[in-house]
């Protein structure tokens, strides 16, 4: 019989809780992902996430500037360009993206369901 006393039903880590409640947004991780790279102009930022609508991409951007990971910066021009960029706390990301990346080529289908972990 499974315990289900009060060790079995602590609530979920805060920590947890408030990472998947921003990269668990569709697009976030894949923004931040590009954005690893190097900073990159919004219209390149857009072509790099097939899909992505303006929109939400600016959208995104502006969630995650006032999480404090990207930061938005205007190069005058002419022509007037946008760029954006990882936060030193951005940049922390990349660790623990790899990692996920990592563990998704060995335990993910290309469909997202869960394989045997022998890869795709």
């Amino acid at each position: 019989m499974a315990d289900h006393g009060e060790q079995a039903c602590r609530r979920v880590d805060g920590g947890i809780s408030r990472v998947f409640a921003l990269f668990g947004k569709r697009w976030t991780g894949q923004i931040v992902s590009v954005l690893l790279q190097r900073p990159v102009h919004f219209a390149e930022l857009r072509r790099a996430i097939p899909g992505i609508s303006e929109r939400m991409l600016s959208d995104r951007l502006t969630e995650l500037g006032a999480a404090g990971l990207v930061i938005r910066e205007v190069d005058e021009g002419p022509p007037l360009r946008v760029a954006y960029r990882l936060t030193e706390a951005g940049a922390a990301m990349e660790p623990a993206l790899k990692e996920l990346g990592r563990w998704a080529d060995t335990y993910l289908t290309r469909d997202g369901a869960a394989g045997s972990g022998t890869g795709c």
